[in-house]
């Protein structure tokens, strides 16, 4: 079944609840080696002979990989989005070598959604020298906070997210990260969260805030063709699909458009140029 809010379609998997075994750890331990070579790759100080030599090698390597490649449009087969299982994303796949990866767990007993995630971030992710890019620190907490919305059962698309950057976030150290649900109104939730170091949990780096919309009905994430609560092969009865919910356009609606509309009012209002704070990086 094609997410209706994707375009082109997002085709589904139905075989991917039992995936291979085999394959993810396959995929796993690429993704671990590729990882290593882009850490060792922005630190490395050998000479340009052996910098050509480690070259040639990736090249050599990529072409067999290449051989068979699944368009975007297509889920990975490894990939069960309604159980929450991404591979290759970004921030938490252990499929992607750009991912470090975050391994986001769910606190029993905490506030409403709060999920926590460690992860001791190296030189590939580094800004000021040092410290951690401030964009890496969004990219992570927007994971964070989407977690957490679904951990609440609230799963919505970012709407909003703010980033208070209090101070400096320091590479090769221990850092804890934490999310949870603070307000929800309908189709709309609130949400905050932090970045520390795991040695002084309390004293905060940077302080996100975000809010994200409920797409509706008949959207993301796809569940191939039965609903999260049926088992593994079968099927929804035939019939005619369920109609989306009416879209509403006021100022309040929590709709996709309505947030583009708000955004390109506020660049209208702000001008051509928006120079981007100097300390937010």
């Amino acid at each position: 079944m094609p997410a209706s809010c994707h375009h082109p379609p997002v085709t589904t998997n139905d075989s991917a609840a039992s995936y291979d075994a085999g394959l993810m750890g396959a995929v796993a331990d690429l993704a671990t080696a590729l990882r290593n070579l882009i850490e060792v790759t922005v630190v490395t100080t050998v000479g340009a002979d052996e910098v050509r030599a480690a070259a040639e090698l990736v090249r050599a390597a990529t072409p067999a990989l290449g051989a068979a490649r699944r368009p975007a449009s297509q889920l990975p087969s490894l990939d069960d989005p309604a159980a929450g299982r991404r591979v290759y994303n970004p921030v938490s796949g252990i499929g992607s070598p750009l991912a470090p990866p975050l391994a986001i767990r769910r606190v029993e007993g905490g506030r409403l959604g709060e999920v926590t995630a460690e992860a001791t971030l190296g030189v590939a992710y580094e800004g000021p020298p040092s410290y951690l890019h401030g964009g890496m620190s969004a990219l992570f907490m927007d994971q964070l906070l989407g977690a957490a919305a679904g951990a609440a059962g609230l799963w919505g698309m970012t709407a909003r997210l703010e980033l208070d950057y209090r101070r400096p976030v320091p590479l090769e150290t221990r850092l804890l990260m934490r999310a949870a649900v603070t307000e929800n109104t309908g189709r709309k939730t609130v949400l905050t969260g932090t970045i520390a170091t795991a040695a002084a949990a309390e004293q905060t780096l940077s302080k996100p805030a975000g809010s994200s919309c409920s797409p509706g009905r008949n959207s993301w994430p796809p569940t191939s063709d039965r609903s999260p609560t049926q088992p593994a092969g079968t099927r929804r009865p035939a019939g005619p699909a369920t109609p989306p919910p009416p879209r509403r356009t006021d100022r309040r609606s929590c709709t996709l458009p309505t947030v583009r509309r708000v955004t390109a009012r506020n660049r209208r209002r702000r001008g051509p140029s928006h120079p981007k704070a100097a300390c937010s990086t």
